[in-house]
């Protein structure tokens, strides 16, 4: 492995002077990287002579708190106090920063930087400790086993005297680095699970301003670019006059790129007037006639013939044939769009055989070779430089790197360098969306109100379908993430079938945050309610006796949640409660939720209960914050947001008509999480799937009417 450059090290880390860096190798060995502030491969720890500890961090902080949860881990088990923590994004660089749980990649996504950090940071963190521990006892003339390191000193345990870390680097980079570091005892952790022991590291610079996103950037000579696409799926440009377009004020040049027309002007308002002023002919594609009805129309017929076996125990055809208590139903969830807080944006500079890229990168590598392969570079002739990202849900990480590519395509043909921006309206008409799915639920009941059959068949686009992520992702014909959380639901019922179709539309699809749990968790916990309501059973108890031993967590949560919200104990009229577990990513979550109905269709949402199990919660607030967050999330989609179709055009355009959840909206919400010594799982996404099953569950209970399409709104209607 090539190590990186001096120079660019020390960008990295923004620091002058010497230190002590070291890195882990993809098997988790470490090496020493260098002295005097050398460089080497892979760093992710740098000691410097004034005691700063500067943490690289891999993944993409997008709000669910890597930069504050991954220094963390390096803070505990180096042993220093967090002001004296830096964060640093690392460079794009597989070899070196790839995810761990993604192979060869380097990105940020399916809730796997905590759980594929965890090891790796430590170890990193404990070789640097030990060389700091062995320099120490070396300059006090003591064995190694008599000094300790703490606060960011090392002291002889029986005179008390001792060094800074910063005054040992300089003879700790000389010593070789541990193979395999004692790493430190759970019992002896200060920050690791302690409520309150670190900041987040981004509050300040997303309090002031000061925080940079991809908007953001100004580069000398720089101009704007916004692009003008197809209104229709596998539309394609024909021709375009760009007369008008060019005599707005500050509009430098109209150029036709793969995806559209870009129009770059000196500004974002002078590109937006050029973008209106355009002339643009396209011609229809594939898209030109969809509509939301055709394709609910073709996925109904669909969900009558058998799909795909996704998964297959017992016969549930012949169970459900012989039953005599059957029960069925149809759900419905629609296109979702991201709709993070900051759409799409993104800075590139070229230079000779050069590309720098300014963007809240969520899949750096794949990001990187995209624009290498447009400019018919290598690689590693393409420098990212990841910023902070508003939000991204999935949307960032998309397989063609969509945005990416167009700003680098609209660079090739400037002068200098060039930001994309994306406005609203391009976001949530630009495709990319959570796939729209019809599931077709049976079940049967014997006569004690035990569930002997349980047959899910869904019907919904595959994300992986035509894209580099195919031979991963489907195996036999399956996506795994449409089936996720239905494939792999927990209860014991001896007969159960999971079938999957898979109709091809033009219609871009991409994960969205919980990806296919963010639909099977609803679908599965409102039909597991349904069936014990048929059995005359409480929800809780009929989903305790499924569970049974085998899924210890799950219970947990569930009794957790359960307990908290004073499940079983009664409510004022018009009041209901409902519930809801599920796991996604390894972590369990369960809900509890408590409605309120006015007698004229109207509710409200005014309190949730949640449990969750994410094995070691390394920073307790981020855990609850990031519950909190996906319960609104899911919220929005579960009562407002929803894309649909018609003549092959996306309906909505803005927050006025794909509308979210509005802070007043937001119920009061209670988060518990599980005291765990499993190794820690994520939390960005497990807190979505959950509500909208728990809400709709607490209509039920309160109404006696059952909620099967999303989103439902602020009305109740017949399911």
């Amino acid at each position: 492995m090539t190590g990186l450059p001096r120079r660019r090290f020390l960008q990295l880390a923004a620091v002058a002077g010497a230190g002590l860096a070291v890195g882990v190798r993809l098997g988790g060995a470490g090496e020493a990287l260098a002295a005097g502030g050398d460089l080497a491969p892979n760093a992710f720890v740098r000691v410097d002579t004034d005691g700063t500890v500067t943490v690289v961090v891999k993944h993409l902080e997008m709000g669910q708190g890597v930069d504050t949860g991954l220094p963390a881990i390096v803070a505990e088990e180096l042993s220093v106090p967090w002001p004296a923590v830096r964060v640093v994004s690392a460079p794009a660089d597989s070899g070196r920063y790839n995810n761990l749980l993604f192979g060869t990649a380097q990105g940020t996504g399916g809730s796997t930087s905590m759980a594929n950090s965890w090891l790796q940071l430590r170890k990193a963190a404990a070789a640097v400790r030990e060389m700091l521990c062995e320099a120490g006892a070396r300059r006090l003339g003591v064995p190694r086993a008599q000094v300790d390191a703490r606060q960011g000193r090392v002291a002889d345990s029986a005179s008390g005297k001792g060094f800074g870390y910063g005054a040992l680097v300089d003879e700790a980079a000389t010593l070789p680095v541990p193979q395999d570091p004692p790493l430190k005892d759970s019992k002896d952790f200060t920050l690791i699970g302690k409520d309150g022991a670190v900041r987040r590291t981004d509050a300040t610079g997303k309090t002031d301003g000061s925080a940079v996103y991809g908007a953001d950037v100004i580069l000398p000579d720089m101009v704007t670019a916004v692009v003008a696409r197809p209104p229709t799926f596998g539309a394609t440009l024909a021709r375009f006059d760009d007369s008008k377009a060019r005599a707005v004020p500050g509009v430098r040049d109209v150029v036709a790129i793969p995806s559209g027309v870009a129009v770059v002007a000196d500004d974002t308002w002078s590109a937006l007037k050029g973008r209106e002023a355009l002339r643009v002919e396209w011609r229809d594609g594939a898209g030109a006639t969809l509509s939301t009805d055709a394709i609910r129309a073709r996925y109904a017929a669909l969900l009558e013939q058998p799909g795909l076996a996704a998964r297959r125990e017992g016969d549930a055809d012949a169970a459900l044939a012989a039953s005599g208590r059957r029960l069925s139903a149809v759900y419905e969830v629609p296109y979702l769009a991201h709709a993070p807080m900051e759409p799409l944006s993104c800075a590139v500079r070229l230079g000779p055989g050069r590309c720098e890229i300014w963007a809240g990168c969520q899949s750096q590598t794949s990001d990187q070779a995209a624009a290498a392969k447009v400019l018919g570079l290598q690689p590693q002739q393409v420098a990212i430089n990841t910023l902070f990202a508003g939000g991204s849900f999935g949307r960032r990480a998309n397989p063609t790197s969509d945005y990416i590519v167009e700003a680098v395509e609209i660079a090739k043909r400037a002068d200098g360098p060039v930001r994309l921006v994306w406005t609203r309206e391009d976001d949530i008409q630009g495709g990319y969306y959570r796939a729209f799915f019809l599931h077709g639920l049976d079940g049967a009941l014997d006569a004690a109100g035990n569930p002997v059959a349980w047959r899910h068949r869904l019907v919904g686009q595959s994300i992986a379908a035509g894209t580099a992520h195919a031979a991963a992702m489907i195996k036999d014909g399956i996506d795994r993430t449409s089936v996720e959380g239905a494939s792999t639901l927990p209860y014991a019922i001896p007969n159960l079938s999971v079938e999957l179709h898979s109709p091809a539309l033009p219609v871009t699809v991409l994960w969205w945050r919980s990806v296919g749990s963010s639909h099977n968790g609803f679908v599965t916990e409102s039909f597991l309610d349904e069936m014990a309501h048929a059995a005359g059973r409480d929800p809780l108890e009929f989903r305790r006796a499924l569970l049974g031993d085998a899924h210890p967590r799950h219970r947990a949560v569930l009794d957790l949640a359960a307990e908290k919200a004073g499940w079983g104990s009664p409510l004022p009229a018009g009041r209901g409660r409902g519930i809801a577990v599920h796991e996604s990513f390894r972590s369990f979550v369960a809900q509890v939720a408590e409605v309120s109905v006015d007698g004229k269709g109207g509710f409200t949402v005014d309190r949730v209960v949640c449990a969750v199990d994410c094995g070691i919660a390394v920073t307790p607030d981020v855990v609850r914050a990031q519950m909190e967050g996906g319960i609104a999330f899911g919220l929005s989609a579960a009562l407002y947001s929803a894309v649909t179709l018609r003549d092959g055009r996306v309906g909505q355009s803005n927050f006025h008509d794909y509308p979210v959840l509005r802070m007043s909206e937001m119920p009061a919400v209670e988060v518990h999480i599980v005291p765990s010594a499993e190794p820690p799982t994520g939390v960005g996404e497990p807190g979505v799937p959950p509500i909208a099953p728990a809400v709709a569950n607490a209509l039920f209970a309160a109404t006696g009417r059952r909620i099967r399409t999303l989103p439902f709104g602020g009305r109740i209607r017949e399911g």
